[in-house]
């Protein structure tokens, strides 16, 4: 019965383990909630300080209420408000120690954290606070060892003991590491081992380092010297000290087999706790240097976990496991002989958890549970409970609380019994602490997947749909889609423990909304996602392996489909890592060019093509060769394989080798396989395969009955080669068909028939001779016989005879001289069709409004309609209009209504009519009887445009406007509106002015308007229901003639005439004034000084502005704008003492006023001659002159 009890427990842990999750996290999200305290965060058990820094003890809690936070220290009550040094940080248990007026290890010792609220309290762990400590080295100077060659040596450190150990390493006065060997080595205690010393060890620098990792301070031990000399020097040394006494005998060192230094004896052993690194150590002397091997008695080393260090010397396993117990043996061996040395290695065990710590209970009150605390350990490890931090025997008593070793059951738990449990599981080597609570809600459920969210995947990929729900009593999860009408069980959907909806290979019609619904027994709660399938994401023209020639351009090509909702990015990758930061690569928007390809392009590009939900890739390799023009390299298809050969023979496969031909510069991407079937279709080559073009040989997969030729070709970046000669011919024995026809149909051309139809299989399908087929139905309804015919090799069957459109069962079978296929599938079909028997009833019409009509029936039982259900017809017409004067309409309309629809909508109706109208079914067949014709009448609409509008008797100040009455009235007319405003020569309008004219007018007279002023008129009719468009017109009223005569046209006045003639004269002279002042320069005789004082820095006169080119001028000036003189009215020179006063007629070689200096020096030198020989061969003209007269402004 107790062992009943406690997997009736285990059980129930299970079951609710998935509520542990979801419970922790409404917290932060549901208002009055209420939970235990639980520690979320706790300085680790052994808590090394630093003592430079302030401490800080970490205690964190969560609970509803936020819990308050005590501490022991040492096992009594820690007063924090009594030490000045230390405080609480708020909201928190976390522990400040400042440490700048008391040392840090005065508050060295056991710290321990307690939070409660009203619910309960939680413990951490014991925090041992420790301050690291990093003592310095004895100063002791170290007397130089001095040794004879060939012999062992140990270099001890033996460094300070530090908090934590520190780490050892050797190093000379540079600060380098000493080099180790095989022969020199460090242990692990971090002495320094010589197996034999050399002459070239000797030195006086072997220093030993400790770093103390906490405090990241390093200690230095005193140098040891060290002096290695042959048997000579030593006696020779020796003799000098002790009175020319020789200490050592005349033999040198001899070769010797290992001995052990480390360890001592033929065994030893060592303890390491699981979960820790074991490290073995075997150090050996001798002459020449040993090598150490490692064995493991009855067992091999656990590989992923297992390493060796310092050259053999050390084995070491990681995670240590109660399997790496046993004896290690470890080995050293030279030429000499061998040494072993046993290590025994015993394994103990800390207290570790079984299925990890116990696990919050979040029960309803009147429900049962259980807390387990299952842990191991080496050895076994004693277990305690506690409630709210007291020992459990010392709590109060509770009925519905046992406890039985580590578990405790709780039945029929009550309100107010909420509390934290403390299991503490310990043994000499460790322990472990945990807090658990039990807490008793009572909460109606609630869905915690925010509301609408939108889930994608690809398709055929897994989608996980949430439904992350919280509630006590544990809420029930099920799934709906698109509506309530289902739960959605089975295939392809899966329910996880969590509320999670999984579909394992998504496909486009899972697309959809779905429903959550979670319930207890305290209310429900629904919440609805979408899941969107998306088509994947695929490059459909991949890069291809291109051999180039340096210098020329090379493209990779990348096109993708991917679906139309997603925008997928594209990056290349060359060998894996970046492009080139080159702009000779260019990336497109599908496509990778390379120009000006060089030696350092080859490599492998790769093209990746990614969505938001995935990803595709596709690569390609480029080879540069060097651009030689002679002999330029030739790329040509691949020669046709040879030697064909068939082994490895079988019914049903065969091993096909071949010899590829020439590759002819390009390397051969791939090889294809063709096959021709001499039996059945003589002459026609298939392709069968594909093999890599690294491959040369290919296991064929064949098919019964067929007399096999193979051939082969090969694929090059050129194109495919010829095709082999064929290979020697394969005949496979018949056999039964493997498989059925496909496509199995059934419909009827007739109403009293059935047509079977298949696609047939082929020659290669029917694995032997003398194919048929076993044709086989019934009807569907009735679970009768089946009805069997065999049937020639044909593709269809036809059954007479049958009932009208009756639902039947169809199986097709291949069948041939050496057997049956196998169980055919079942498919479904009907016999044929016939026209509907019955016409829909209680056929009525709802008018909507003057021109929309709905007509409603009830649908056609599918038993008289004989057929697939096409739809329904509403045949309808307008039997005439309901005012006396509109025509008779009678044309008939038809609308369609597709699928089994009971209800449609009739538009376009013509107001103020009467209509009939009846509905017919249909099916594939056709049309069944009309209903009984009914009719219903359209309300008043509003009406049409008048018909015209014209106006007549345009007077200056009146006109009279005449129309006609709308063609369709669509009702009576209750009046008419008129409105009219001018409308000036910009097409302003003016004021509009209304009138109101009743229904028998269709004239109206305007008066007082305006003369000569153009009018716009509109006009429309009204009904009851409103008024019509309107229809405008415009006019314009007759000008009075005394006006008309004062209104001349200003073009034809004498004046004006004169006045534009003056201005044209009056241009014509600018422009004469402007040439003559342009072509005046050579006048001057400035033409004999310049030819006398040629300076070869004279720039021509520009062209473009009229302006001279510049002197040069030592000291800079800037000339006006327009002129070449500084702005002291001279010119210096460099070379000569000629100034522009030689050249000018003034004495101060000034402009004249009206700037004709410009022309005087523009007589024609050597140079200018050339300068200017284009310009000075233009014929004058008015825009020459034009741009003379802009120089001159």
């Amino acid at each position: 019965m107790m062992e009943r009890r406690r997997m009736d427990a285990v059980l129930l842990v299970v079951f609710l383990g998935h509520l542990t999750t979801a419970l922790e996290v409404p917290l932060d999200l549901l208002e009055g909630l209420s939970q235990p305290p639980t520690i979320t965060h706790q300085s680790p058990k052994d808590y090394i300080i630093d003592p430079r820094e302030n401490i800080i003890i970490h205690c964190e809690a969560k609970g509803k209420p936020h819990p308050s936070f005590s501490w022991t220290r040492n096992g009594t009550h820690f007063d924090i408000d009594q030490d000045p040094n230390v405080h609480m940080r708020p909201h928190s248990g976390t522990l400040v120690v400042d440490i700048s007026r008391e040392k840090a290890e005065h508050f060295e010792g056991i710290y321990q954290c307690t939070a409660r609220n009203k619910h309960g309290t939680a413990v951490s762990n014991n925090i041992v606070v420790r301050q690291s400590r990093s003592p310095l080295w004895s100063k002791d100077k170290i007397k130089p060892i001095v040794v004879q060659e060939g012999v062992s040596l140990i270099l001890p450190c033996r460094p300070p003991a530090g908090l934590p150990p520190p780490i050892i390493f050797w190093m000379d006065n540079n600060f380098q590491r000493l080099p180790q060997s095989s022969r020199v080595s460090q242990a692990l205690n971090g002495d320094l081992y010589f197996s034999n010393v050399l002459r070239e060890d000797s030195r006086n620098d072997y220093i030993c380092y400790a770093r103390f990792p906490h405090t990241q301070t390093i200690q230095q031990k005193q140098p040891i010297t060290v002096k290695v000399l042959n048997l000579d020097a030593i006696n020779d040394t020796m003799a000098a000290l002790y009175n020319d006494t020789d200490l050592f005998s005349d033999d040198p060192v001899e070769e010797r087999k290992p001995t052990f230094l480390i360890p001592s004896g033929p065994s030893s052993s060592k303890m390491v706790l699981r979960g820790h690194v074991l490290e073995l150590e075997c150090i050996a002397e001798g002459l020449p240097t040993p090598e150490i091997s490692w064995t493991k008695v009855s067992s091999d080393f656990p590989a992923q976990r297992t390493s060796t260090l310092h050259y053999q010397k050390t084995l070491r396993i990681v995670n240590v496991s109660e399997s790496d117990e046993g004896d290690y043996h470890c080995t050293a061996r030279n030429q000499f002989g061998s040494a072993h040395h046993t290590i025994r290695v015993t394994v103990k065990a800390a207290p570790y958890w079984i299925s990890g710590a116990p696990r919050n209970l979040v029960l309803a009150p009147g429900e049962n549970g259980v807390l387990t605390c299952r842990a191991s350990g080496t050895p076994k490890p004693s277990i305690t409970w506690a409630m709210n931090g007291i020992p459990i025997e010392n709590s109060p008593k509770d009925l519905s609380r046992k406890v039985e070793d580590d578990t405790i059951i709780f039945t029929d738990v009550q309100t107010g019994s909420s509390a934290v449990y403390q299991c503490n599981i310990s043994n000499d080597y460790g322990y472990l602490l945990a807090n658990a609570f039990v807490n008793v809600l009572s909460e109606p459920p609630r869905v915690l997947t925010p509301a609408n969210k939108v889930y994608q995947v690809i398709k055929n990929h897994q989608a996980l749909i949430d439904c992350a729900s919280f509630g006590s009593p544990i809420p029930k999860i099920k799934w709906f889609k698109d509506s309530r009408s289902s739960i959605l069980v089975g295939e392809p959907y899966i329910l996880h423990d969590n509320g999670t909806l999984e579909i394992h290979i998504a496909q486009a019609q899972n697309s959809g909304k779905y429903i959550c619904v979670a319930q207890n027994v305290l209310g429900i709660y629904e919440n609805h996602v979408y899941l969107e399938v998306k088509e994947p994401t695929r490059i459909l023209k991949q890069p291809e392996y291109k051999v180039i020639q340096r210098g020329r351009t090379v493209m990779f090509e990348c096109k993708v489909k991917h679906d139309p909702s997603l925008f997928p990015t594209m990056t290349w990758l060359k060998d894996d890592g970046e492009l080139p930061d080159d702009e000779r690569f260019t990336v497109g928007s599908d496509s990778l060019t390379i120009t000006d390809v060089t030696e350092n392009d080859a490599g492998v590009y790769t093209c990746i093509r990614n969505t938001s939900l995935d990803v595709d890739t596709a690569s390609a390799e480029l080879t540069v060769v060097e651009a030689t023009p002679t002999p330029a390299i030739v790329y040509e298809r691949p020669d046709p394989p040879s030697d064909l050969e068939l082994t490895d023979k079988k019914q049903r496969s065969v091993q096909l080798t071949w010899t590829p031909g020439d590759e002819h510069n390009s390397p051969i991407q791939k090889f294809l396989i063709q096959y021709e079937d001499l039996l059945h279709h003589r002459g026609h080559w298939h392709n069968l395969t594909e093999v890599p073009g690294t491959k040369t040989t290919a296991h064929l997969k064949l098919s019964p009955y067929v007399h096999y030729s193979f051939r082969v070709l090969a694929l090059n970046t050129v194109g495919f080669s010829h095709p082999s000669l064929p290979s020697k011919i394969y005949r496979t024995d018949p056999a039964a068909p493997d498989e059925n026809p496909t496509g199995v149909q059934g419909f009827g051309t007739e109403h009293d028939n059935l047509v079977i139809s298949w696609k047939p299989l082929s020659g290669l399908q029917s694995n032997g001779p003398r194919l048929h087929y076993r044709v086989m139905w019934r009807q569907k309804a009735v679970d009768g016989e089946w009805t069997t015919v065999t049937v020639a090799n044909n593709s269809k069957f036809v059954v007479s005879g049958t009932p009208t459109f009756v639902p039947y069962e169809l199986k097709v079978q291949a069948v041939n001289d050496h057997g049956v296929g196998p169980e055919p599938a079942i498919f479904h079909g009907y016999s044929g069709e016939d026209l509907p028997v019955a016409a829909p009833e209680n056929v009525q019409a709802v008018v909507l409004n003057s021109t929309l009509a709905e007509v409603h029936w009830d649908p056609v039982p599918q038993k008289l309609i004989r057929g697939y259900l096409k739809g329904y017809k509403v045949y309808y017409w307008k039997e005439r209009s309901l005012h006396k004067h509109n025509p008779h309409h009678v044309e008939k309309q038809i609308l369609s209504f597709s699928g089994n629809h009971s209800h449609g909508m009739l538009p376009g109706l013509h107001p103020f009519s009467l209509y009939s109208f009846n509905v017919r079914v249909y099916n594939g067949k056709g049309e069944g009887p009309p209903s009984p014709t009914q009719q219903f009448e359209m309300p008043e609409g509003v009406p049409g445009a008048p018909t015209s509008l014209t106006v007549t008797n345009p007077n200056l100040d009146s006109l009279t406007l005449e129309w006609s009455p709308p063609h369709d009235r669509n009702g009576h007319i209750t009046g008419y509106t008129l409105k009219y405003q001018p409308v000036n020569n910009s097409n302003e309008l003016g004021p509009v002015e209304e009138l109101a004219l009743p229904a028998n007018e269709t004239s109206v007279t305007l008066l007082n308007l305006k003369y000569s002023t153009r009018y716009r008129f509109y006009l429309n009719a009204k009904t009851v229901r409103g008024a019509g468009p309107a229809i405008s017109q415009e006019a314009v009223t007759i000008m009075d003639e005394a006006v008309a005569s004062r209104q001349v046209d200003i073009a034809t006045q004498g004046w004006f005439i004169g006045l534009m003639c003056a201005i044209a004269l009056l241009i014509l002279i600018l422009l004469i004034i402007c040439f003559i002042q342009r072509n005046k320069g050579g006048k001057y005789p400035v033409k004999e000084k310049e030819d006398a004082h040629t300076d070869p820095e004279f720039q021509p006169m520009k062209e473009d502005d009229c302006t001279f080119g510049e002197y040069s001028d030592n000291e800079d000036h800037k000339p006006l704008k327009g002129s070449r003189t500084p702005s002291n009215g001279t010119v210096k020179r460099d070379d000569s003492d000629d100034s522009l006063v030689d050249y000018g007629e003034g004495g101060d070689g000034q402009f004249n006023e009206d700037g004709s200096f410009i022309g005087q020096y523009s007589g024609k030198s050597a140079s200018r001659d050339i300068a200017e020989g284009h310009e000075s061969s233009e014929a004058p003209s008015p825009i020459n002159a034009m741009n003379s007269l802009n120089s001159f402004v």
